[in-house]
């Protein structure tokens, strides 16, 4: 009889004090945004991964978490979509190519201009420099100095370097993303 009352009682709890996410994913074109997905959502990576034409949507539960992930595509023609799937979320993560040196400048005018925009302030940012299983990727130090991180002030900023193809720091990503809940 106590093992009925338990799983009724782990039941409600699941119901009452789950937590449901809204994050959007952006960066310049192969920067591993559609990676990050894949490593989040089942721990997997493939190297045959499609360039993502407008966006992806996809839903990972993570305890009693809920986290609704919208991947939008990087090309130059779809970053001025950023903002409107921007607006409204739990936090943006920010994916850089952190091996790709001469993307660097681009990628952080990118995301400067992207978090001007007053519609979406102080939503928190998460900036992931991917790749770091490479030897000519940044660290995390370079990273931040590189795109000016220290300079933003109105809204929380963190910066973790990580590897989508290695699973490298994708656990210190997944308790960052949880704890907006």
């Amino acid at each position: 009889m106590s093992s009925v009352f338990k799983m009724v009682l782990d039941w409600l709890r699941g119901l009452l004090f789950s937590k449901e996410l809204e994050m959007t994913i952006v960066g310049l074109q192969n920067s591993g945004k559609t990676s990050l997905v894949n490593a989040l959502s089942n721990g997997q990576f493939s190297e045959s991964v499609v360039p993502t034409v407008g966006f992806n949507v996809k839903k990972v539960t993570k305890g009693k978490v809920t986290m609704r992930l919208w991947d939008i595509g990087g090309q130059p023609r779809f970053r001025s979509m950023w903002e409107r799937y921007c607006r409204g979320v739990n936090a943006i993560l920010f994916i850089i190519d952190s091996a790709d040196h001469e993307k660097l400048d681009s990628a952080k005018e990118e995301l400067l201009t992207l978090l001007e925009r007053p519609q979406l302030a102080s939503i928190p940012v998460l900036v992931l420099g991917n790749k770091n299983d490479l030897p000519s990727a940044l660290k995390v130090a370079d990273l931040i100095d590189r795109l000016e991180l220290a300079k933003i002030a109105n809204r929380e900023v963190s910066c973790y370097s990580i590897s989508c193809q290695n699973q490298n720091n994708i656990d210190i990503t997944m308790n960052w993303l949880t704890k907006r809940a």
